[in-house]
């Protein structure tokens, strides 16, 4: 009898070792798993103080931030092209219903080079005739008055086309699709100064006679000024030759 309450004791007590030790590992197993996944950074308690978040997580977070600012950003800009796209449909569809591309938006232009020759060469025989008609007037001298404006031709009609070519390059005075009054009053000024010095020298070349080329090219002063002020208002009007710049800038 107390051998088999022995043997029953003695098995009891192995079996308690066995379960405490089963069971402190279980718990261990537990504890660490536990432990693991708090130190991932996947892992996200609710609320977790910031500031004990693992710096991977605050990295990932901050990328984040920046990219959504970045979407932002270009949501922003894609709408206002879809306005701008917007807003040149609706200037093309005015454009072809018959209004001038001036009148539909504000808008650069420049000249050809077409254009700049043509003006140069009309012009060019609406001041020869001037000049022969003041030219044979004070000096009596068909030939004279020939010579003068033939010289005066070519030179005069290569100069005012090297000078349409450089006042192309400024946008100055250019507004509503043609050259406002003040760039043309400019232009015409600004020409003048060039002409007089230009005629007084071919007119004194030919006679010799300072003061009749005095006469001459004082009286073309006076009155192709205004002529020449004239004549770019009727050129302002020409749509022939300007090549318009759309601007699409956002």
């Amino acid at each position: 009898m107390n051998k088999l309450l022995f043997f029953f004791l003695t098995t009891l007590s192995l079996n308690a070792d066995a379960f405490g030790t089963v069971g402190g590992r279980v718990a261990h197993t537990a504890y660490s798993n536990a432990q693991s996944a708090r130190s991932s950074p996947l892992f996200v308690a609710t609320g977790i103080n910031e500031d004990s978040l693992p710096s991977a997580v605050k990295n990932i977070e901050a990328k984040m931030a920046k990219a959504q600012k970045q979407r932002e950003k270009y949501e922003a800009k894609l709408s206002a092209f879809n306005s701008k796209i917007a807003d040149l449909e609706n200037q093309k569809k005015q454009y072809l219903e018959g209004s001038s591309i001036a009148d539909v938006m504000e808008t650069n232009f420049v000249e050809t080079t077409a254009r700049s020759a043509v003006k140069a060469m009309m012009w060019r025989v609406v001041a020869g005739s001037v000049t022969f008609i003041t030219t044979l007037k004070f000096s009596g001298n068909i030939n004279y008055a020939l010579k003068v404006v033939g010289s005066d031709f070519f030179s005069k009609a290569a100069t005012m086309f090297i000078g349409e070519r450089l006042m192309n390059k400024s946008s100055a005075g250019r507004k509503g699709g043609a050259d406002a009054v003040g760039r043309s009053v400019a232009k015409a000024l600004i020409w003048r100064v060039f002409a007089i010095c230009n005629t007084l020298a071919v007119c004194f070349f030919v006679s010799k006679d300072f003061s009749m080329a005095s006469k001459i090219a004082g009286s073309d002063a006076i009155f192709k000024t205004f002529l020449m002020i004239a004549y770019e208002r009727v050129w302002a009007k020409v749509e022939w030759g300007k090549e318009y710049e759309i601007d699409f800038a956002i």
